[in-house]
């Protein structure tokens, strides 16, 4: 990074908040984040073992426990991100320390009681993260690349997914799950005291503070004005809906395809966290990156476009999902999910970043919250509950192909996202803010 001075001045690199070193650091918190949220995926089948558990335990576990503390805290906390004094860097860090210190704790429960309340501590501490990242992001981007900075971001699904898949899954088979959680949890602890230490927020910094003492003050919306203010954008409810849908589909299948490839193909925890986790991760970071680039490149001529790519990927996955879960070999299989994997992902960068488009930067992180609340209240806690309780209500049907039943299901469910998204975009044109 350049550290020149022009005209006895600070070049903008120079400032240790830099964009590029923002959006990096916030890239390897979001990773942390997913491996964490992620790691108990590929853990479940050893977990249900251990502690002689139902499939919809196993769903509370991956999905409901987590997921209704995360998408409910989320809210009050966005509203502590807007506020123009707050300091959201410090936000970050304290929600790192929490959550990477719960995953740690994962690893001594016992019981079933025990691991859903330390997943619980998880989804608190997880809540800090998202809303105050892209609020953060959009305060240091210009809009013509905003989707794009927003998707780098959201990099750390993928890379996180494919780390907490892989690495579990390893030191599962070699070690036990309780090892698991201990070894990728403890990381965060000490990435929380450097995100404190090297980044800025830029609204504490010395010449806010003296430009704030120097402006007059700008009367503040309560979190019911902001709240009404997000949802009175009809496209920011069609948004909402469809990536609530989507999360639901892709959460379910996440934590149910890694267990049908153990139950139905046979492969042992590490061998699934590995081929699962580089195809999906592979897949991932590619449909993530380009979901970005495509609506920066495409939605600057025409916003109807910034979701264009999503609604066409969507659709295309749907058949081809089906045809891998019904795939008898795994590596079959394996090919056939890769790309519904990038296609699935194209959604990620356009969505948040129209969201933080349709409504002023008072309200950007009420914003993000919101669209973190759809997601992770109805996909992560409701998609692999859900999931579970319809594999456990098939079994004297299906036997053990319950899971693969279900997954039937959810493949040509992909498409209802895609109808959601479309009408979003048919109002971008007239909801979204020119700044």
């Amino acid at each position: 990074m350049a550290t020149q001075l022009q005209d006895g001045a600070p070049v903008k690199e120079q400032r240790v908040n830099s964009e590029r070193v923002l959006l990096w650091i916030l890239l390897i918190v979001y990773i942390f984040n997913f491996i964490d949220r992620q790691v108990v995926n590929i853990l479940a089948e050893p977990i249900k073992r251990d502690l002689d558990l139902s499939d919809t335990q196993l769903g509370l576990l991956t999905g409901l426990a987590f997921a209704l503390f995360y998408a409910i805290l989320g809210v009050p906390i966005a509203r502590y991100a807007d506020k123009p004094h707050s300091n959201r860097v410090g936000l970050i860090s304290i929600s790192l320390l929490l959550w990477s210190a719960m995953t740690a704790v994962s690893g001594l429960a016992t019981n079933f009681t025990q691991l859903l309340l330390a997943r619980v501590g998880v989804g608190v501490g997880e809540a800090g993260c998202t809303p105050a990242a892209h609020s953060l992001i959009s305060d240091m981007v210009p809009r013509e690349r905003r989707a794009s900075a927003i998707a780098f971001y959201g990099l750390g699904i993928p890379i996180g997914g494919l780390l907490g898949m892989v690495i579990g899954g390893q030191l599962n088979d070699l070690f036990g799950w309780r090892t698991a959680f201990f070894v990728v949890g403890a990381p965060g602890i000490f990435l929380s005291a450097l995100v404190w230490l090297v980044l800025r927020d830029p609204r504490v910094s010395h010449a806010a503070r003296t430009l704030r003492a120097a402006t007059p003050a700008v009367p503040q919306i309560n979190a019911r004005a902001a709240l009404k203010e997000v949802l009175s954008s009809k496209a920011f409810v069609q948004l909402a809906i469809g990536a609530g849908l989507i999360a639901f589909l892709a959460y379910g299948k996440g934590v149910w395809v890694a267990i049908l490839f153990m139950r139905n193909h046979g492969l042992s925890p590490g061998e699934t966290g590995l081929w699962l986790g580089l195809s999906g991760g592979i897949a991932g970071f590619i449909g993530t990156w380009a979901g970005g680039y495509l609506a920066d490149r495409f939605g600057k001529h025409n916003p109807r476009h910034l979701l264009t790519a999503p609604v066409v990927g969507i659709i295309l996955a749907a058949p081809l999902l089906f045809l891998g879960y019904c795939a008898d070999n795994w590596v079959t299989a394996l090919a056939l999910l890769f790309i519904p994997g990038i296609a699935n992902m194209l959604y990620w960068g356009p969505t948040y970043s129209v969201a933080q488009r349709l409504v002023r930067p008072h309200a950007r992180a009420m914003a993000t919250a919101i669209m973190v609340f759809a997601q992770n209240l109805i996909g992560l806690g409701l998609g692999p509950l859900l999931f579970g309780m319809l594999s456990d209500a098939l079994k004297p049907i299906a036997g053990p192909d319950s899971v693969r039943w279900v997954l039937y299901g959810a493949a040509w469910l992909g498409v209802l996202p895609a109808f959601f998204f479309w009408r979003a975009s048919l109002r971008l044109k007239a909801d979204l803010d020119p700044e």
